[in-house]
C-alpha cells in the first residue's frame, strides 16, 4: 500500500471527504431555498439566508450523523437530540459569520447574492467542520 493510499484511506481523510460531499449537496439545497425565498417570495436576501441556513443545518445533521460520523454517530433518542442541539449551537454561531460574509460580498464587492452565498458557505464550512467534529461528534 502506498503512502498516498494510506493518507487517503485514513479515517480523518474519509470523514473530511464525506463532510465536503454533504456540505456541497447542502450548499445546493441552501442556494435553491435562498433563490426561492428571495426571487419568488420577495424576502430580503439576508433574512432568507438565515431561514435557508437553518433548514440545511437540520438536513446536514441527519446525513452527517448517519454517514460522515457513522463510527461515533448518535444512536439513542437522547444522544441524537443532544447532538442536534450541539450542531445547532455550533452552526448557529456560524450564521452571523456566513450572513456577514454574504452581506459584505454583495454590498461591498458587488457579487450576486447567490454567488456570494456559495463563497460564504465555503468559509463558514471550515469553521463548522472543525467545531462539529470536535464537539458534536467528539472526534
Amino acid at each position: 500500500m502506498s503512502l498516498l493510499e494510506i493518507i487517503l484511506g485514513h479515517p480523518s481523510a474519509v470523514r473530511l471527504r464525506r463532510f465536503f460531499i454533504v456540505g456541497t449537496a447542502a450548499a445546493g439545497v441552501q442556494t435553491g431555498l435562498l433563490w426561492t425565498l428571495v426571487d419568488f417570495l420577495g424576502i430580503w436576501y439576508i433574512a432568507a439566508a438565515v431561514v435557508a441556513i437553518e433548514i440545511t443545518i437540520v438536513l446536514q445533521y441527519f446525513v452527517n450523523n448517519s454517514w460522515t460520523f457513522r463510527p461515533s454517530s448518535h444512536s439513542t433518542l437522547r444522544s441524537y437530540a443532544r447532538g442536534l442541539v450541539k450542531t445547532n449551537v455550533i452552526r448557529g454561531t456560524a450564521i452571523p459569520l456566513q450572513t456577514g460574509l454574504l452581506y459584505a460580498f454583495v454590498e461591498w464587492f458587488g457579487l450576486l447574492y447567490l454567488v456570494a452565498n456559495l463563497v460564504a458557505i465555503f468559509f463558514s464550512g471550515l469553521y463548522r467542520y472543525y467545531l462539529d467534529s470536535r464537539w458534536t461528534w467528539r472526534i
